[in-house]
Order: structure tokens, then sequence, then C-alpha cells
């Protein structure tokens, strides 16, 4: 005879609508006393419910996703019909005695068991640095130094498994939460990188400092899209050897052209800007000297020579930079371009952007000209092998026909990457650039 009971979530140290993030067995599966069930997770901690009697999970009640709070049916457990539960109740645990017929084993197992009875049985959120301060107390130091990363106690196991330090990982889920699959991301990422053996290259680590024996200190958190740009410039600026070219360009007749167009633009719902004239200039100049418009391959021995022009933007956004990209610029004319520019800067700041609009970049432009600055020096966004940088546009004294006239002059700051690209090339590149901003009648021959 069997019986079907109801599993319920207990005493959560007071929470409500704790949200359920991983399911961790089936309906059918065969669970045992204590074997976790499923993982909840609050805004700074998460959580395993224990199975309090074994038998046969007959029906899950709850989804991903789903929020619950104590005394809220989970699954349904089929059980012998004069099985009695485990833990009656959450504050009257017994503790079982290992079987075993060396006492001195039983008097080491008890109060392991005890322990692990009481934790299931209270069940509380613990913040994860809490988590940290009991674990290293408890465990190896092996496993203490990803206890401060956002992840569930089944993900840990996982990246445990594989030798995974979660600190080196980002997040992808909700509240940047690390689940398997970034886990078998980094993996693959770090097998398929050239540059994680044989380089000889190596940094020792960061010393741990407590900044607030000097004073007052603040701990904030960085973004998702933080970490993510992180990772990738890092890479990107440990695996292409830079080199920044310095320039300007002439944009006085530019400037006055634009003015003279804004409000015919402005009438029509867009901002003509500056930018969309450096973006036909671009797809100008990396139609002259197309090595700009390439990639290397995966073993770095062959170019991918590119017969699109699509332009990336770095977007500043509350929450970090993204580069949507702008599809084929060489057949749009500006005013289409500054309508699209409007519009994915607007789905960029409202974090609306998808996949696709951050793909397929042939090259990038960086503008701080709106901000300030005469020049720096912008980190190629791989695997593209340039970027522009644009800086705030001011009236220099310029020698022209026999005397010096006042001309508005655009800073322009080319990094590029110097296995593809020489110094003689990138300085042709910003010339031309030059040569086609100072007269836009050149971008029609």
């Amino acid at each position: 005879m069997s019986d079907i009971k109801e599993i319920i979530i207990p005493d959560i140290g007071g929470f409500d609508n704790v949200d359920v993030i991983e399911i961790l067995v089936n309906i059918g599966d065969v669970v045992e006393v204590e074997q976790s069930l499923l993982t909840l997770e609050s805004d700074k901690a998460a959580m395993e419910i224990p199975a309090v009697d074994a038998g046969k999970i007959t029906e899950i009640l709850v989804a991903e996703g789903d929020q619950v709070s104590e005394g809220h049916a989970i699954m349904k457990i089929e059980v012998q019909a004069d099985g009695k539960s485990t833990v009656e109740k959450p504050e009257s645990v017994p503790v079982e005695q290992p079987k075993t017929s060396s006492p001195a084993k039983a008097n080491k197992s008890a109060p392991v068991k005890a322990e692990l009875r009481n934790s299931f049985a209270q069940t509380k959120l613990i913040p994860l640095r809490d988590q940290q301060n009991k674990t290293v107390a408890k465990v190896a130091q092996s496993q203490a130094g990803d206890s401060l990363a956002y992840a569930s106690p089944s993900t840990r196991r996982f990246a445990r498994k594989l030798g995974v330090d979660l600190n080196k990982v980002v997040g992808s889920g909700r509240k940047n939460r690390i689940l398997k699959e970034d886990i078998e991301l980094f993996v693959s990422q770090a097998l398929n990188n050239p540059q994680s053996s044989g380089t000889g290259v190596s940094t020792i680590a960061a010393p741990a400092i407590d900044f607030s024996k000097f004073g007052e200190t603040e701990t904030k958190a960085l973004s998702k899209i933080q970490k993510l740009s992180g990772q990738n410039l890092h890479r990107s600026w440990v695996t292409i050897p830079h080199v920044t070219q310095f320039d300007e360009a002439d944009i006085t007749d530019l400037e006055a052209f634009r003015k003279s167009h804004a409000e015919e633009a402005k009438s029509q719902g867009f901002k003509l800007t500056p930018l969309v004239f450096l973006m036909k200039a671009s797809v100008a100049a990396l139609q002259k000297f197309p090595t700009f418009n390439a990639s290397l391959d995966n073993s770095g021995e062959e170019l991918i020579m590119k017969k699109y022009f699509n332009i990336g933007i770095a977007v500043d956004t509350p929450n970090g930079l993204v580069v949507p990209v702008v599809k084929d610029v060489d057949k749009k004319s500006l005013y289409d371009l500054a309508k699209e520019l409007g519009e994915i800067s607007v789905k960029a700041r409202d974090k609306k952007l998808m996949p696709s609009d951050m793909q397929g970049g042939c090259f990038t432009i960086s503008s701080l000209g709106g901000v300030g600055g005469t020049a720096f020096t912008p980190i190629v966004n791989a695997p593209e092998v340039a970027i522009l940088g644009v800086s705030r546009s001011s009236i220099k004294p310029v020698y022209k026909e026999g005397e010096f006239v006042p001309r508005l002059m655009l800073p322009l700051s080319l990094s590029y990457d110097h296995r593809v690209i020489d110094g003689a090339l990138a300085a042709r590149f910003t010339t031309y650039m030059g040569y086609v901003l100072s007269d836009l009648r050149r971008l029609l021959l």
C-alpha cells in the first residue's frame, strides 16, 4: 500500500514570494530523504529544499520562475502507507544514528547528520557572504574561492566537478545569476582559446586589500553589461597588439552643411548628427582600404575579407557600454542613417537590443565628442581589426593660402590590430578620412 503526500515549503525565515529558480527532480524520480528537490532564491541568497520523505515524485506543482512562501505545496510524493515522515515538524528533527559497527564512526557521524538536518529544517535563506564565512570554517579551502559567486548550490557542485572558478564566470540568469549553461560556455571558450596555453604569458593575482582600514568604503556591484564588456575588452587588449594613429579632420564645411539641414531632419522626427557623416566617411575609407574591413580567421593565418559594410556604434547607457550595429551603411542615405541611429540608441538605453542588433560589425566608431577630450586610445572590438575614436571638435588656426584661418578641427584616434595593419596603412586611412570629411562632395566620387 502506498500513500500520496504533498511536499510543502517549510519555514524559510519569514521570506515571502521567493523565486523558484531550479527544479532538481522530474516526475517519476525516486528520491531519498534529504535529497534536494528544488532551489529557491531571494535577492541575495539561494537555498535548496530537501525531501522529508523517501518515495516517488508523482506530480510537480510549481515551475521555474514561480514564487512560493511557507506552506506552499510544491510537489506530491508517493510513500509507503505505513511509512512515517522523517521530519514531522521542522522544530523536532530526529537524528538517525548511522548503521555502523564502529562506535568511533558513529560518534563522528551523528553530529554531522544532526547539523545537516537542523540546517534543512530551518531552511533559512542565508546571505551569500554569511554562507562563505560558514563554509570556510567547515569545508576545504578549495571550495571557498567561489563562495561569493551568485549561483545555486547545484550549479556550484557542477562547477567544482569541472574545476571552474565561479568568480571568473559571467552569469546570464536573472540578477546575473550563474547558470550551468554559463559554466559550459566558459569551459568551451577556455578550450577553444589559443591564448590559454603555450603563450608564456602569465600574471600574478592582485593582492587582497582591506580598503576599509584606510577609511569609509562602499561596495557596488558591476552590472551584467559591465562584466561582459570587461571580459571582452580584456581579451581584446591581451590578444591584440594595439597601435593608435592620431590625426585631425577639417569639418568646417561639413558642420555648416549639417546645420543647414538640421531643421529639416528635426521636422521628420530625428536628429542629423555628425556621427552619420562619420559613418559614411568610414565606409568610403573601408572601400578604399579593404584590409580594414577584414577579420583574422581562427588559425591567425588568413584574412576574411568582407564585402558588406556594417558599422558598430558605441553607445553609453546607464548600465554600461554597448555596441549596436547599423547594417549596410553603404546603401543608406544620411537621413536613413540618422533615423536608424536614433532608434537603435533608444533601444540600447532601454535595454531592448536583441543579440542580432549587436552582431555582424565590420568597423566600430566610438564618439566622445559630446563629452570632451582631445584624444584617446579605443580598444579594438574583436574580431574587427580597427576602431575609430572621435573626440570633441574645436576651432583652431590653420595655415591656408598664405594665412592663418579659423577652422573647425575634429580629433581622430584610430586603434588597429598591428598583426593585420601597419602604421603606414593606418596613416593613409586617417588621412583619407580627413580628405573625405573636409569636402562631402568627395563621397560621391
